[in-house]
């Protein structure tokens, strides 16, 4: 069967998500092709010769924009099996079909494409994924996604690997939780090995691991570090790791270290211990600073990520958010963008299970695929659609990171009607190593990144 793969978004990497299912179907002898929405458009004609067309829905944006596109795509494919599948697929089941959609799946789904695409009726949830080195054969190159900016300002070329899928913890606002349930599994080492190989040989000087918590499995992980440092000892990475495990496996920061860990993303969300509990992340405000400590102290940069804006948020709650930047040294550390995200409540979520919490809500939204909310204080969403609208002008105008967080601490004090104290950002030295691509799966896409694929890349 001539089976078409899409990838609308995926945080600027070369995605696992196609390559991965592509590797199976093309072992069965299935022609695949693979179209990367961020990097390629969505082709005129010829889509009425595919038998299956799968989209990946791996995240909240990528989604969006799928939204956009299904009705065009049933119209030029009327014949081939839609399929969706990602973590954000069976939540929003009802809308994808009544987009055109025919089969849902979640994130395990490469057993039901391949029956799909022998003609044999999916069964979700019932068949364990085998495992294969990715087939990346029809993507664009390395090179043309996301890179590495390292701190003399050169650039290294990035390869994308997955150690493992799903995540331990619930964490009530992760869309991984509805889905995965506490479910984690490790990709076999020599399946991880491999497909670092094909990258490194394609040119990647530096990879940069997908799992949404790498030390999950910290020996699985700690065994595919000392391969890869072994064979290639000038190859960098970097990971997502929790607070709570910075904390506890803080002996074998080190080790990461020495085996080219350059920086560690972390989802601090907040500094606020409500704000911690409401979430369930397993971590206090003061737990970030020490997390912080360890990691600099093991010669590892440290960047955390945020959710500022949520229903319990106030004007004040804001500008401690900013001052706790400033004051760990984190400016430099911290996109932007990681300061003006508005929490999501997509469909399953378990916030949804918060006593209350359906107060702040209206009903859910197909067009952003969640429920809207609102403030109790209007003056909280004023002041963060005016975040939102500097952060994404400054990115526009190229501004550094001290200059747009001097434009964001001037906001947050003028909406508490105090001036703002005066920042020494000198002291900030120069950035250290992190992605050319900023954004996070789980936030809002901004209005280029949704205009992105209408206009081609």
């Amino acid at each position: 069967m001539k089976v078409l793969l899409l990838s609308p978004y995926e945080l600027g990497r070369q995605p696992f998500s196609l390559a991965h299912p592509a590797a199976l179907l093309r072992a069965r002898g299935h022609e695949v092709e693979l179209i990367d929405l961020s990097l390629g458009a969505l082709p005129r004609t010829g889509l009425e010769d595919f038998g299956l067309i799968g989209i990946a829905l791996g995240m909240h944006t990528a989604t969006r924009i799928a939204a956009s596109l299904l009705p065009e795509l049933r119209r030029a494919a009327p014949t081939a099996r839609l399929v969706g599948y990602g973590v954000y697929g069976p939540p929003n089941r009802e809308l994808l079909e009544g987009l055109g959609v025919d089969v849902v799946l979640g994130p395990e789904c490469e057993p039901d494409l391949v029956a799909m695409a022998q003609g044999e009726a999916p069964r979700p949830s019932q068949a364990r994924v085998v495992f294969q080195v990715p087939d990346r054969s029809g993507l664009p190159t390395l090179a043309r996604y996301a890179h590495l900016l390292t701190a003399d300002g050169s650039r290294k070329i990035v390869g994308f690997v997955e150690a493992s899928r799903g995540c331990k913890y619930l964490c009530r606002h992760c869309p991984l939780v509805p889905v995965y349930e506490g479910g984690f599994r490790a990709i076999p080492r020599e399946v991880v090995l491999a497909d670092a190989e094909q990258q490194v040989r394609a040119g990647a000087e530096h990879l940069s691991f997908g799992d949404p918590d790498f030390l999950n499995g910290p020996t699985h992980a700690l065994r595919i570090l000392e391969s890869l440092h072994g064979r290639w000892p000038a190859l960098t990475f970097d990971a997502t790791i929790k607070i709570s495990h910075i904390l506890h496996y803080q002996d074998i920061l080190p080790r990461l270290r020495e085996y080219g860990c350059l920086f560690i993303t972390t989802a601090a969300e907040s500094f606020d211990d409500a704000v911690l509990a409401y979430l369930d992340k397993g971590h206090t405000g003061a737990d970030i600073g020490q997390a912080a400590a360890l990691t600099r102290g093991a010669g590892i940069a440290f960047a955390p990520t945020f959710v500022p804006f949520t229903p319990w948020t106030q004007l004040e709650d804001y500008v401690q958010l900013l001052r706790g930047v400033y004051d760990l040294g984190l400016v430099n550390s911290v996109a932007p963008i990681q300061l003006a995200i508005r929490l999501l409540v997509p469909e399953g979520s378990y916030l949804l299970r918060l006593p209350g919490f359906r107060d702040y809500l209206g009903p859910f939204a197909g067009d952003i695929l969640g429920y809207p909310w609102r403030s109790p204080d209007p003056r909280v969403d004023r002041l963060q659609a005016e975040v939102q609208a500097w952060v994404e002008k400054a990115d526009s105008e190229g501004r550094r990171r001290p200059e747009s967080f001097a434009g964001l601490w001037a906001l947050a004090h003028a909406a508490v009607g105090r001036s703002a104290p005066e920042l020494d950002l000198s002291r900030e030295g120069p950035a250290g190593p992190r992605l050319s691509e900023p954004w996070y799966c789980c936030a809002e896409p901004t209005a280029k990144q949704l205009s992105r694929w209408a206009a081609g890349p």
